[in-house]
């Protein structure tokens, strides 16, 4: 049995698109990490920091969102939609999901909270250096590992659509509004957002913001 703990409108999102592109049976377990103290204390024995995406697979528990696409994709070869060892593309398809969360979304966080700071301060490098990299990566390639989608896009794709649709935090270069509407364009990504989107609208803290005229 394979269950995902999940929170409507948050990192976890990547993941559900994840799971409906693999189409395999699973089982959601929905965690209110928006409530007053966060996440319930008990949910810390699957994830010490109380935060999503998290999954659980026949006992074997899996958290962070690189390490889960890794996992998925591997449990379930016969998808197609994770290069395997001996394919040359799975060096590009590791690289992007470990630069993804170690590099992009530590930036992307460092420049909305206006953190202002130079390259050696921190192991994730400096704004300008990302987006040059992912410019560079994007216009050699359709997609994240080479030449057909694969799970990584799911992660660089979603992160790049909401920091430059939603937050804002990206430039809207050309190269990124085609790279989004390729990942977005498809069936998978259809049925997850419009599902999270009807959850998200069930929350106290959604509803809120809904009424006071925008999505956080």
């Amino acid at each position: 049995m394979l269950k995902f703990y999940h929170a409507p409108w948050s990192r976890s999102s990547t993941i559900f698109w994840l799971l409906e592109e693999l189409g395999v049976d699973y089982e959601m377990e929905l965690v209110d990490i928006r409530g007053e103290n966060g996440a319930p204390e008990e949910y810390r024995r699957i994830q010490p920091s109380k935060k999503v995406p998290a999954i659980d697979h026949d006992g074997i528990v899996v958290t962070e969102r690189a390490a889960i696409t890794i996992y998925l994709g591997d449990a379930f070869p016969k998808k197609g939609l994770a290069p395997a060892l001996s394919d040359p593309d799975r060096a590009a398809y590791l690289t992007t999901l470990v630069y993804h969360d170690a590099v992009f979304d530590p930036v992307i966080c460092a420049r909305v909270h206006g953190l202002s700071y130079i390259s050696n301060d921190y192991p994730f490098g400096l704004f300008d250096d990302m987006v040059a990299y992912l410019e560079r990566r994007l216009s050699t390639q359709p997609w994240a590992a080479g030449e057909r989608f694969t799970l990584a896009d799911v992660i660089l794709g979603g992160g790049i659509n909401y920091t430059m649709n939603t937050l804002k935090a990206l430039p809207e270069r050309p190269i990124f509004k085609d790279y989004v509407a390729r990942a977005t364009d498809r069936p998978a990504y259809r049925s997850s957002a419009e599902r999270d989107a009807a959850m998200a609208a069930e929350i106290p803290f959604f509803q809120a913001m809904m009424a006071g005229g925008g999505k956080g």
